[in-house]
């Protein structure tokens, strides 16, 4: 008779489990390593709402698991978020922040109420500068990440065959 295990916590029922199914589906190193390299930079893109659209249509295009990519895109979300507003004040510098100022809220409520035309110019030029600089960072982020990753996996996943074999 085992031994009772202690129930698992909110932390292994959301997080492990699932990642622990993603090794077991028959996913080579390969395809593992580019998946959480790839949901890993596309959870980073400092645009709001497009994540699964970007994910779902990478994964697709690569054939790799849809799911656990998109799985870990939107692990990245908590970051992604603590990420954005300072992506978009560095994008916002490097498209000119002539004599709109810096990238504020009271600015752009102020903006806003007089010349709704100009803040979106001011916001559109900010999104742009942080998707170039988002875009300059995922390639580095994303190869290193992935050949990181593959030994790693490779090695786990023929520890994991070996035990189910025996």
């Amino acid at each position: 008779m085992p031994p009772d295990t202690p129930p698992a916590t909110n932390w292994v029922r959301r997080l492990l489990n699932p990642l622990r199914n993603l090794l077991r589906q028959g996913l080579t190193p390969h395809q593992l390593a580019l998946t959480m390299a790839l949901g890993t930079v596309i959870g980073l893109v400092p645009v709001l709402g497009i994540t699964t659209l970007v994910a779902t249509f990478i994964a697709v295009r690569l054939r790799l698991n849809v799911a656990a990519t998109l799985l870990i895109a939107h692990l990245w979300s908590p970051v992604q978020l603590l990420l954005l507003i300072p992506l978009l004040h560095w994008g916002n510098q490097l498209f000119g922040a002539d004599a709109h100022g810096a990238l504020t809220l009271a600015q752009l409520q102020q903006q806003f109420s007089h010349d709704w035309v100009t803040a979106l110019q001011v916001l559109w030029k900010a999104f742009a500068g942080a998707l170039l600089l988002w875009a300059l960072a995922a390639l580095p982020v994303g190869a290193t990440l992935y050949f990181i990753l593959r030994p790693v996996l490779r090695r786990v996943l023929a520890r994991q065959q070996a035990t189910t074999a025996a």
